[in-house]
């Protein structure tokens, strides 16, 4: 077969035979308004603390793309936002792009009601480019996983949809949710599994009866699909998988009594002489020759080139007759090209 279709490698697909079938670089922000601070054994971070460092990070990432420095840029944030920035970064380097810088409206707070660590809470805030773009509603979810750890922004995906209501106790403190929670259609700790079948296998996939058809999941497939068809024409093989990343994931009640999961995945794709033979040297796309090493590498037997991506999924309750997981908010970027 000249083009290939992913299999996802998370093992949480194997669930769906019964229980679910049945901003990165940095800018400057309006700061947050102090929350009067609450101090209980049930409140070890408090709203007051999440601001702090809401605006800590604001203050740094502004540092950062002022001055155009990676390392600073790069020490205030984490796993999947990591990624991204860290390919940014080499991409503008390698063009000599000056950082881009971006202003931040005023952001609303998801704190949990957390007794230990690690740390976390999201904020939803309006991001508008320096260069005068329209402002984009943005979800940024932080994460401290120790006391002597830095707050890191681990990731943040812009949503193309309002963000549901999210449930607060009496304190203003938002809810969250387990990863194993069997109330919802989908365990959180599967949602992106389940969007992994459609983006590999496509609409006819049995996942596709668990989550709405869009352009991270459908669409991925059909992009990724005429990419396929693309490379059968030049005669070479290509590949792509859409995997899960093991990086936290931050989940909140919602209160229909669903839930909002945030997490990462990675599409990894090849591009390779079919059955992996030595042949004419095969170009890294164009879209990641600014992060490859060289960035003008060939591959005689293929290239690889991987995206990161971060989600924002809205995931029902089990008993809402009828509905789907939907994915309301994404960011992704190309973070590694390679020949081999």
């Amino acid at each position: 077969m000249a083009f290939g279709r992913g299999r996802t490698r998370l093992t949480y697909l194997g669930v769906l035979g019964s229980a679910a079938l049945a901003v990165a670089l940095g800018g400057c922000s309006q700061a947050a308004s102090p929350a009067k601070a609450v101090t209980s054994a049930e409140h070890s971070l408090t709203i007051a603390q999440a601001q702090a460092a809401y605006n800590s990070y604001v203050t740094a990432s502004t540092a950062a793309a002022r001055q155009g420095d990676a390392t600073q840029g790069l020490a205030n944030v984490a796993d999947g936002q990591w990624s991204i920035v860290h390919a940014q970064y080499r991409a503008l380097a390698t063009t000599g792009t000056p950082v881009p810088r971006y202003s931040y409206g005023t952001p609303t707070f998801y704190v949990p009601a957390l007794s230990g660590y690690p740390q976390w809470f999201v904020v939803a805030v309006p991001v508008t480019p320096a260069a005068g773009a329209p402002a984009v509603t943005t979800i940024m979810a932080f994460d401290r996983p120790a006391p002597a750890g830095p707050w890191t922004l681990n990731g943040s995906a812009v949503l193309d949809q309002p963000l549901p209501a999210i449930a607060r106790d009496s304190g203003g403190y938002a809810i969250n949710v387990s990863t194993k929670d069997t109330s919802l259609l989908l365990p959180p700790e599967v949602v992106g599994a389940t969007q992994a079948a459609v983006v590999d296998e496509g609409p006819a996939a049995p996942a596709a009866a668990v989550i709405t058809s869009g352009p991270q999941t459908t669409g991925l497939y059909t992009t990724q699909a005429a990419q396929g068809n693309s490379y059968t024409a030049r005669g070479l093989s290509y590949q792509w998988l859409l995997e899960g990343a093991a990086v936290p994931q931050f989940d909140l009640r919602t209160t229909d009594g669903g839930a909002l999961v945030i997490y990462t995945m990675y599409l990894n794709t090849t591009i390779e002489h079919p059955g992996n033979v030595f042949g004419p040297p095969i170009p890294i796309p164009d879209g990641f020759v600014p992060i490859a090493n060289p960035p003008k590498a060939t591959g005689a037997h293929g290239v690889a080139a991987n995206w990161t991506y971060e989600f924002a999924t809205v995931d029902p309750p089990a008993s809402a007759h009828g509905a789907k997981a939907e994915i309301i908010a994404a960011s992704g970027a190309p973070t590694f090209g390679d020949s081999f």
